[in-house]
């Protein structure tokens, strides 16, 4: 991993650098050498904020952790990230072998859906979740965690609902009312 170590509204100390890079240490089994994660150390009034980036073959994580104390900060954000990293894995996996599976009952998926061609579309399942405030990285990041097409958050500067979805072109598309 390539670890790049800034500082806003503070100096950062090598003993800072050297904390950062050995904590984040334990993430290098999960990334190879190419990996770029940059750092951000910051304080704002009594808050240490420290925000890591990790870019992933295009995937972006992203942890934000702020306490009273620095190194605390470092600790709360690595560990954050672990469980991204985990819950993740987790998905490629479970996608890996659904994928698997779908394969073997194709036919029998087409076989239904010629059964149901005389249906008329119906709602079949609702899903109800709460409207965080976020800017459009993030709900980039959560969709991308989540390993949806698309993501419905609350805009942190307009506050209204928005939509982010990916295009075909693998690029991302943002849907904003008037």
């Amino acid at each position: 991993m390539k670890v790049n170590v800034r500082g806003k509204n503070i100096e950062v100390t090598p003993a800072l650098i050297e904390y950062a890079e050995k904590r984040l240490s334990k993430l290098d089994k999960h990334f190879d050498d190419k990996t770029d994660v940059q750092v951000v150390l910051s304080v704002i009034r009594e808050d240490h904020i420290v925000e890591v980036t990790v870019n992933v073959n295009g995937l972006m994580l992203r942890a934000e952790e702020s306490t009273g104390d620095m190194y605390a900060s470092i600790d709360m954000v690595i560990e954050k990230l672990e469980r991204q990293i985990k819950k993740y894995k987790t998905r490629m996996n479970r996608s890996l072998r659904q994928r698997g599976v779908r394969i073997m009952s194709e036919k029998h998926a087409a076989l239904e859906a010629e059964e149901r061609a005389g249906e008329e579309p119906r709602i079949v399942r609702t899903k109800r979740f709460t409207l965080k405030p976020m800017t459009v990285e993030e709900a980039i990041l959560q969709m991308d965690l989540l390993g949806h097409n698309f993501f419905v958050f609350s805009s942190a500067e307009s506050e209204a609902v928005n939509v982010i979805y990916r295009r075909r072109d693998g690029h991302y598309g943002l849907i904003e009312p008037e």
